[in-house]
């Protein structure tokens, strides 16, 4: 899709919330050109000269959802589950032949540490099935902490399972994954994204159980 001398364009919608924010800030400090995307255009504009006043220079642009789409090589989408069908349905027609990563997991409040299985099996197939074949769809980022990646500085700590039907589109995301300052690993089919979702609320429930912040994973063995 690109080489090391082509500058990639990400937007994140949802970019405004601490999970986007993080990675946004994160890639547009590693080479990335990178859009913070919100339903509401104006606030995209001012957090994102938020984010640049913290990071010391004009790295981050903001705009309204569809137009940053629209501008996107690779867009990201970081939404609560309640606005995932209409975020995705708002911009659909600005992501046809582009990769699509849907961090999204189908928590169910207040009930956010007991695993919810959705209609579509996995908010990422569900997300699939609306966009259609013309999306090349990749679930990540789901077991990430917010906490862990707020400050671009610090270690995230954690490894990124990453699952989809389209092998280029993975090996994408997962440069995505490292220049987050994170590893990344081809998890199997879009279909697996069912199992990376669902360890999220069982991340949660550790983190409560064990008065612990921003549990992760790691693949050991290699």
């Amino acid at each position: 899709m690109t080489d090391d001398h082509t500058v990639i364009t990400v937007a994140v919608l949802g970019g405004t919330g601490k999970e986007g924010s993080g990675l946004a800030m994160r890639w547009a400090l590693n080479g990335y050109r990178v859009i913070i995307g919100s339903r509401d255009a104006a606030r995209a504009v001012e957090k994102a000269a938020e984010f640049n006043a913290s990071l010391g220079g004009d790295y981050l642009i903001g705009k309204g959802n569809p137009e940053a789409a629209a501008e996107a090589d690779i867009v990201v989408l970081s939404v609560p589950y309640s606005a995932h069908k209409d975020t995705l349905t708002s911009v659909k027609d600005q992501l046809q032949g582009k990769i699509v990563v849907d961090v999204t997991v189908p928590l169910q409040p207040p009930k956010v540490r007991t695993v919810h299985v959705p209609d579509g099996k996995s908010a990422a197939q569900e997300a699939a099935a609306l966009l259609g074949e013309g999306v090349r769809l990749v679930s990540a980022f789901q077991n990430v902490s917010a906490e862990k990646i707020a400050d671009p500085k610090m270690s995230a700590d954690c490894d990124v399972l990453v699952t989809g039907d389209d092998a280029d589109a993975k090996a994408e995301v997962i440069k995505l994954v490292e220049a987050a300052g994170m590893r990344g690993f081809d998890s199997g089919p879009l279909a697996n994204a069912a199992a990376a979702e669902s360890l999220t609320p069982v991340l949660l429930y550790i983190n409560k159980k064990y008065g612990i912040h921003g549990a992760g994973i790691r693949i050991t063995g290699l």
